[in-house]
């Protein structure tokens, strides 16, 4: 276990989605993508209460269980809506727990199957940025150059105008200032009582962890599942 006390590590599975069919058991690299995140929780499952996959959907669960994990219910319809929010996926979680375990958990760590790319370092470094304290949540963020807020614009009047930081002509990548970072999705560590409390994630006070670069991926598209297929590939060979 951590210094954190009980966390609960929950891995959101739902049947539907849009923009990839089935994604949550769609075969990337020659396992279904949740295997990525189920196998990093379960390398890692000395620092937490209980690693569990909460779905509403009987494959995923059959899929989840194949791989070690733990599916302890299916959730209801109304939690599995492409409309549901996260927040009562998590309560719903931690409700279900603290009953049949009689006990209060001081932590929630939400991994995202749609995550694949994630290290046990990743998990290891959040719950140390927890451990020092005076935040509610850990997010991880990765830095951006392509997306950062100078390249953004607005017109006006028919002319371009800077959207929030002025662009001088000639401005390297390197030199884009402040730094931008942006949420990626792998990691988020929360307060139990400002989930269950405050409905919500983040929380007032939220500590960021840096990713690299080709440590991130988020499956959304039919794109993003091939650029993941050929990084896993790409890590694996690398590993021997």
């Amino acid at each position: 276990m951590s210094g954190l006390g009980k966390i609960l590590a929950v891995i959101p599975a739902r049947g539907g989605s849009k923009g990839v069919s089935r994604k949550n058991i769609r075969l990337i690299a020659g396992k279904p993508l949740i295997a990525y995140t189920i196998n990093t929780a379960l390398k890692a499952k000395h620092l937490f209460h209980r690693v569990i996959v909460s779905t509403d959907d009987e494959e995923i669960a059959t899929v989840a269980k194949e791989y070690g994990a733990e599916v302890p219910f299916l959730r209801q319809m109304e939690l599995s809506t492409d409309k549901a929010p996260m927040v009562p996926v998590l309560q719903h979680a931690v409700q279900f727990v603290e009953r049949q375990d009689g006990i209060h958990l001081d932590w929630v760590f939400l991994l995202q199957p749609t995550e694949p790319l994630r290290k046990i370092s990743d998990i290891q470094k959040a719950m140390e940025l927890a451990s020092e304290g005076n935040c509610d949540s850990v997010i991880s963020v990765k830095r951006v150059f392509a997306h950062h807020p100078i390249l953004m614009k607005k017109i006006e009047n028919g002319r371009l105008t800077p959207f929030m930081v002025e662009e001088k002509e000639g401005t390297r990548r390197q030199d884009y200032y402040p730094p931008a970072y942006m949420r990626n999705g792998s990691v988020y560590l929360t307060r139990r009582d400002t989930l269950m409390k405050q409905n919500s994630i983040w929380g007032k006070t939220i500590k960021p962890l840096i990713t690299e670069e080709g440590d991130s991926i988020s499956i959304d598209t039919e794109n993003d599942a091939k650029l993941a297929e050929i990084l896993i590939k790409e890590r694996t060979n690398e590993q021997g």
